[in-house]
């Protein structure tokens, strides 16, 4: 649990420094980046990064997507042909519909937060497979006006992101928040 408390004091001195208002959507969010095997370590510390928010009189939202992809999928009229032939699943539904479904979700709370608002993404380990994560930082960066932080789990080379060290990772404009040593 003392890496997850030494990644939140790492991410303590980002929020708490201050945020000027020209910045870009883009330049807006955080990547709080930990190995993939830290994951339940991070949700049972995620504590810390909400105290380290409101330490610096900033407020904060938690979104865990978990649920994301299970949530639309029910809501499917086709599902259960979707679980009996899986090949009937088109691709480009992931693509145009579920993505806009998270994006509309994610957008809803960042809207709501306002520009002294942290809103932490938690669960983006469950997107995997469905939509990139690049995609959905993409298509909320007009709403964040605040900031929003992707607790990430992978790793960062350079400014490279690679969600669950598997997928060919993304060059991205975040704040990256890391610990020395951490991949």
């Amino acid at each position: 649990m003392s890496q997850i408390r030494d990644l939140a004091a790492a991410y303590k001195r980002h929020v708490g420094a201050p945020w000027p208002r020209t910045l870009a959507g883009a330049q807006r969010v955080m990547m709080i980046v930990y190995p993939k095997d830290r994951e339940r370590a991070l949700r049972a510390g995620i504590g810390e990064f909400e105290q380290a928010t409101v330490g610096a009189a900033r407020g904060w939202r938690l979104v865990d997507c978990t649920r994301w992809f299970a949530e639309w999928m029910a809501e499917q009229e086709y599902r259960d042909a979707y679980f009996e032939e899986p090949e009937l699943f088109d691709a480009t539904l992931l693509d145009q519909e579920f993505r806009k479904a998270a994006a509309d979700r994610l957008e809803d709370v960042l809207k709501g937060a306002g520009d002294r608002t942290v809103v932490g993404l938690v669960g983006v380990a469950s997107l995997y497979g469905f939509l990139r994560v690049s995609k959905l930082i993409h298509d909320v960066e007009q709403s964040i006006e605040g900031r929003l932080a992707i607790f990430f789990p992978g790793s960062k080379d350079e400014n490279n992101y690679r969600l669950l060290d598997a997928r060919d990772g993304w060059n991205y404009l975040a704040q990256p928040i890391t610990l020395e040593g951490w991949p």
